[in-house]
């Protein structure tokens, strides 16, 4: 067993505060699928070009692959986990990808999910263009991209986001 580390790095994950000992370059992705058993953030490439591991640090959409543990101390981080409203029930993002059939294997869903709440939160009512570039970080191999776009325009619409 690996020997601990003089400091921990303490964090708010999905609104709970976090303590970990792992080594401070280790990826936040396996901090919080290992250590926390927050399996939604998922692994595609390792290599911070498909999106799968995104996750919300301080608000900020992250490659949660390519991330420190380190660089989360004393910062804020949502996963997909927290993504829902209180008493677990779906945002309209949410709801748009399951009305919409924006989500097939389910690798990309959480990555897709939070990039498209990051998308509207930036930009309310975005184009089909807007729409391309805010999920551009974001690899999908089953949908076709055009079920999530049109997830995302739905859930524009929603009153309360």
């Amino acid at each position: 067993m690996p020997e601990p580390y003089a400091s921990s790095i303490r964090f708010i994950v999905n609104g709970r505060a976090c303590e970990t000992g792992a080594h401070p370059m280790s990826r936040l992705l396996d901090v919080l699928r290992t250590e926390l058993h927050l399996t939604g953030t998922k692994e595609g490439c390792g290599e911070g070009e498909c999106g799968a591991c995104s996750v919300l640090v301080n608000g900020e959409l992250v490659n949660s692959c390519l991330t420190p543990v380190l660089q989360v101390d004393e910062a804020e981080v949502t996963t997909i986990e927290g993504a829902a409203g209180e008493n677990g029930v779906l945002n309209a993002v949410q709801r748009a990808f399951i009305e919409h059939g924006g989500a097939q294997c389910g690798i990309c869903t959480p990555g897709m999910v939070l990039a498209s709440m990051t998308l509207l939160k930036r930009c309310p009512d975005p184009s089909d263009d807007e729409i391309r570039a805010g999920l551009a970080g974001n690899l999908c191999r089953c949908t076709g991209y055009m079920r999530i776009f049109e997830a995302v325009r739905r859930a524009s619409q929603e009153p309360s986001r």
